[in-house]
């Protein structure tokens, strides 16, 4: 019995955290339908790209792209603006703090914790907000259209 009771609770929590940050099931709607637009201008944001490849020279031969990490902090109130993912597939690794992502395929609000991460990618439009009381920092990887300004997709 003990061991059952073991397992149950593993699984518990196992199925707990892997949908930790995302849109619940029941919640996600078609693209458009969710969550409307927000900020259109960064409030309280520092991103900093950390590494950038251009992906043309090497073996992957994709041009155009570059393969970037960044690092953003976002202080308490403030705001990523709503952009989309339609032509940037990324991953965002939730390193400290917590924040809110208003999704466009998603009903409800979606909260994020340190060590969630957000995968980002066709379909994807949003916005996010830092609604608690200390920064929130953000690890973001993404292949990024070379012919785009880095202010144009601020996440």
């Amino acid at each position: 019995m003990q061991s059952r009771n073991l397992f149950i609770a593993a699984a518990l929590a196992v199925c707990g955290t892997a949908f930790a940050g995302e849109c619940p099931a029941d919640k996600r709607v078609p693209d458009g339908q969710g969550q409307k637009p927000g900020a259109t201008a960064p409030v309280g944001v520092t991103d900093v790209v950390r590494a950038s490849t251009d992906l043309s020279r090497e073996p992957a031969h994709i041009d155009g792209r570059q393969f970037r990490l960044r690092q953003l902090e976002i202080q308490p109130g403030g705001v990523v603006p709503w952009h989309s993912h339609d032509d940037r597939p990324a991953m965002i690794y939730i390193v400290s703090g917590e924040v809110v992502e208003y999704a466009s395929s998603c009903a409800v609000p979606i909260v994020h914790r340190a060590g969630d991460i957000a995968p980002e990618k066709s379909g994807t439009s949003h916005w996010w907000k830092n609604l608690g009381g200390a920064p929130a920092v953000l690890i973001s990887v993404d292949l990024f259209p070379t012919a785009m300004k880095h202010e144009q997709h601020m996440m």
